[in-house]
């Protein structure tokens, strides 16, 4: 999250101490000129340029929320480059005015006593509203960018709150802080920033269709830089820099880097100091006493206008959802009610009018390819379904339970660009990868028995070494095999069941299988404790390999386990949770690795026409994942999970964790969908 926080964090403190200082000189100003009878309104203009700043940011965020997802990265991309520009201008402009800010403030406060209130209220709202509109803006890339982390939001509060206190210090002469330098020093930082935020914008407009060359990288380190590492993360969270970028980033990176600093630098350089105007303020000119009106009007004006246009403006720009069309879902009135939706991110709100529950999916009825589903909507509910509805044609595809598949009637919609739709899958495009893996598991079985007898006659003959050593064998055997665990039943649990939950832990009776044995073995059990362990785990083996061919192996798991796999890897293996003392975690995620190959390998032929830049992402994952994990390897030993030097470990972590999010979407894209 911090990586991501920094950017915003200084922009914050920047941008926070910029107004504040502004917001300071204003109030000194006027106690000086013995008028703090007018400090309200200084107040009251700082209130309202809080409130356009805030309004500013949510008509950002909702009417970019209800863009199509290629319309988003154009709008995204759009303004990460004005904000870019804004951030330049700023950085050169307060390099530019530190030094006579005050000066020019007083002027303008003084004309502004003169004037009015109004006049008073409008200086101070612009002199602070232009950082607000600056900071929105900045923030709303800068938290786009980083996704769901909510890192930009927490660095941009603690550098405010920071510059509060500094501006705070420096008006009660607590604090003396040379503005210049810390404004150059900011500004030189920023402007690196201001570069990679250009670049994701670029890309972004890239992928919005809006420019060319999004598939020309002149940078790919996809295979060679682990993404998830915290090295990777701090370089892409600070300075928006990824393993993979086009020719268009990187030439607008170098070239605005190149200009931009060099300008900044020269300026730095032969800028000579100003002294700042500090004329005494000449004591303001009579003025009749305002009429009376109740303190909290302007003040509550002031927020409500900006939030009230706001308003009006996200509810216009954005278009009419489709969750103003309730559609049937039965088995006689499907898609009763459904009409041609604008393009875009809509909301349908499906009404099961029948008397069974049913499954709803939005089709392609051409291909049968679902755009969006709800599953399990019962009789007589409602529930919402969101999908992005671009140029095409569409229907709704209605299953009951225990009933016969209804299609609607298929409405065309025009323009939009394009969506992405997921080609459905049916048990039976399932069957070959299926028997394809069930002949895996099957060999391996077969190699297991033959490894655990060889196991248990070590221990029979009390060669405990070599048990040591035909242990890890066979356990990774085991490990190899994981998409299968949930077809073994009780058989997974005798052989490789941990003593989590056992009344007397790793003593208890019921602890059986090759975490006992590890945990013997490792302790200096004798062979006569071991042997019936040993026989137990041999005898169970055995069973589950006569009995896998006729259990029920689901194909719906196979793609679950695609992922499930690691995911236990990750919470079990690699934090040393099954760690029974021979150290050998890294040797069984090594395992678990290997079996998750296996399975992507009977997949891919379902996955190629679905996600076909998945299997080049996953294959990098995996080799920068095993390239890890052989580095851990020695010989016939393994590092410990727990004496790996902290940046392997995180290294580990964090390849393991890319893999994962990248194999995220395989449950997804293989879900067996009913279609009958």
């Amino acid at each position: 999250m911090w990586d991501d926080a920094f950017p915003s964090f200084l922009i914050g403190l920047r941008e926070g101490l910029e107004a504040g200082l502004i917001v300071s000189i204003l109030v000194a100003t006027l106690v000086r000129a013995g008028a703090r009878s007018r400090l309200p309104q200084v107040w009251t203009g700082v209130l309202a340029a809080i409130a356009v700043a805030m309004s500013f940011g949510a008509v950002l965020t909702f009417t970019a929320a209800s863009l199509s997802a290629t319309a988003q990265e154009a709008f995204g991309g759009t303004l990460s480059v004005i904000a870019v520009a804004f951030v330049t201008a700023m950085v050169f402009w307060m390099r530019r005015s530190a030094r006579s800010l005050s000066g020019e403030l007083k002027e303008k406060v003084t004309g502004a006593l003169a004037m009015g209130s109004g006049m008073l209220i409008l200086t101070s709202f612009l002199a602070v509203g232009r950082e607000g509109l600056e900071t929105a803006l900045f923030l709303w890339t800068t938290a786009r960018a980083a996704g769901e982390s909510a890192g930009p939001l927490t660095g941009a509060a603690i550098g405010l709150v920071l510059a509060a206190g500094l501006c705070w210090g420096l008006y009660r002469r607590v604090l003396k802080i040379n503005l210049t330098r810390f404004f150059t020093a900011t500004g030189a930082v920023l402007i690196v920033i201001a570069a990679g935020v250009l670049g994701y914008g670029l890309r972004d407009l890239q992928e919005g269709g809006v420019l060319p060359g999004g598939t020309a990288y002149a940078v790919d380190l996809s295979g060679s830089v682990d993404a998830g590492s915290w090295y990777s993360t701090l370089v892409q969270g600070v300075f928006n820099l990824t393993p993979t970028m086009t020719w268009l980033q990187v030439t607008a990176y170098v070239v605005y880097l190149a200009v931009v600093m060099t300008l900044f630098v020269r300026g730095v350089r032969t800028t000579t100091p100003e002294p700042a105007a500090d004329r005494p303020a000449p004591e303001p000119k009579a003025a009749r006493p305002p009429r009376r009106r109740p303190v909290w009007v302007i003040p509550a004006a002031v927020v409500a206008v900006p939030a009230l246009i706001a308003a009006l403006v996200v509810a216009f720009a954005r278009p009419k959802p489709a969750g103003d069309q309730t559609v049937a879902v039965s088995e006689t009135e499907c898609g009763k009610g459904f009409t041609a939706p604008k393009p875009g991110r809509q909301t349908f709100q499906m009404h099961n009018t029948g008397s069974k529950t049913s499954e709803v999916y939005l089709i392609d009825p051409a291909t049968s390819a679902v755009y969006g589903e709800i599953e399990g909507l019962a009789p007589g509910t409602t529930r919402d379904l969101v999908a992005t509805v671009a140029g095409g044609t569409y229907a709704w595809r209605c299953v009951p339970t225990d009933g016969k598949a209804v299609t609607s009637t298929a409405v065309r919609v025009s323009g939009g660009g394009a969506a992405k739709p997921v080609v459905p899958v049916s048990a039976q495009d399932l069957a070959a990868p299926l028997k394809a893996y069930k002949t895996y598991v099957e060999q391996g079985l077969a190699t297991l028995v033959t490894q655990t007898k060889t196991l248990d006659h070590d221990i029979e003959g009390d060669h405990l070494d070599r048990a040591r050593t035909d242990w890890l064998t066979a356990h990774r055997t085991y490990a190899s095999l994981g998409a299968a665990y949930g077809t073994f039943e009780d058989f997974d649990q005798k052989i490789n069941g941990r003593p989590d939950g056992l009344p007397d832990g790793v003593q208890d009776k019921d602890f059986s299988g090759f975490l006992r044995l590890e945990h013997g073995l490792w302790h200096g059990e004798s062979a006569d404790d071991l042997r019936a362990p040993a026989q137990q785990l041999a005898d169970a083996a055995a069973g589950l390999d006569k009995a896998f061919p006729t259990q029920d192996f689901d194909p719906g798991d196979l793609p679950l386990r695609a992922h499930e796999i690691l995911e236990n890897t990750l919470q079990f293996e690699l934090t040393g949770d099954t760690d029974q003392g021979s150290g050998t975690g890294l040797a069984t995620a090594d395992a678990n690795l290997a079996g998750t190959r296996e399975l992507l390998t009977v997949l891919q032929p379902l996955l190629a026409g679905r996600a076909p830049k998945l299997h080049p992402t996953v294959d990098a994952d995996i080799a920068r994942l095993q390239k890890l994990l052989d580095a851990a390897h020695h010989g016939s030993s393994w590092t410990p999970v727990d004496r790996l030097a902290a940046t392997d470990r995180q290294s580990i972590n964090g390849a393991t964790g890319q893999l994962l999010e990248d194999l995220a979407p395989v449950p997804d894209l293989l879900e067996i969908r009913k279609s009958a």
